[in-house]
């Protein structure tokens, strides 16, 4: 089929966008934790040193939340490409050796390394809830277990993030593209904007003519 050529199939097209889908709905989700930290902080700051009435399980959940919308944003991250890598080489790269590197370090680094904290996190949370584990920082702190739980949940979603990545490398070595992503917001594109509404450099040229200099009579 012609106008399919290059292009991923179309089931498994919608298996990656559905993954993106997903990554994309528990980031954005988990976002909005930054809004109660930022009330929970600046009440926090007014009852202490206006009201002088301090509250010691404020440290442990501004830990608890800052940590939860860390560890639940990185397979919402990976999914729009937007962990650090060193792009000053990469960037120039054409697509197929783009998707070769990406692919071997998936597959020696990232993958195991992941299944190792799915592994790790489990048995982590696992001992915290058997003994009930509250918070040492502070006396008297709030239960920590479920919090720890969030460690395999989020490391599951990043590994399932990982293998639509995987497969996405496999596509674009055999396509010699990368497939598309879901879309989010971005920074502008200019020249996108300008199809968008129809416009041409020429004709933003010909604005010039309407632009006096500074100073100039009117």
């Amino acid at each position: 089929a012609g106008p399919a050529r290059g292009m991923p199939g179309r089931a498994m097209q919608r298996f990656l966008l559905t993954i993106d889908k997903i990554s994309t709905f528990v980031g954005q989700f988990f976002a909005w934790l930054i809004v109660g930290l930022t009330m929970l902080i600046s009440w926090e700051v007014f009852s202490r040193y206006v009201l002088s009435n301090p509250h010691a399980w404020a440290f442990d959940a501004m830990i608890m939340m800052y940590g939860t919308l860390f560890m639940m944003a990185g397979a919402y991250t990976l999914s729009k490409n937007g962990h650090v890598r060193g792009d000053v080489l990469y960037g120039f790269f054409p697509p197929r050796l783009q998707a070769g590197l990406d692919l071997a370090l998936y597959i020696l680094f990232f993958v195991p390394g992941v299944i190792a904290l799915i592994w790790a996190g489990y048995r982590y949370a696992g001992e915290s809830w058997a003994i009930n584990e509250h918070s040492n920082i502070t006396a008297e702190g709030p239960q920590i277990y479920p919090f720890k739980t969030e460690i395999p949940v989020a490391d599951a979603g990043l590994l399932l993030q990982a293998l639509a990545e995987i497969a996405r490398c496999v596509i674009c070595l055999a396509r010699g593209e990368w497939p598309s992503r879901e879309e989010d917001v971005e920074e502008v594109d200019v020249d996108k904007l300008k199809q968008m509404v129809h416009v041409k450099d020429e004709d933003i040229a010909k604005l010039d003519d309407f632009v006096k200099p500074e100073g100039a009579a009117r």
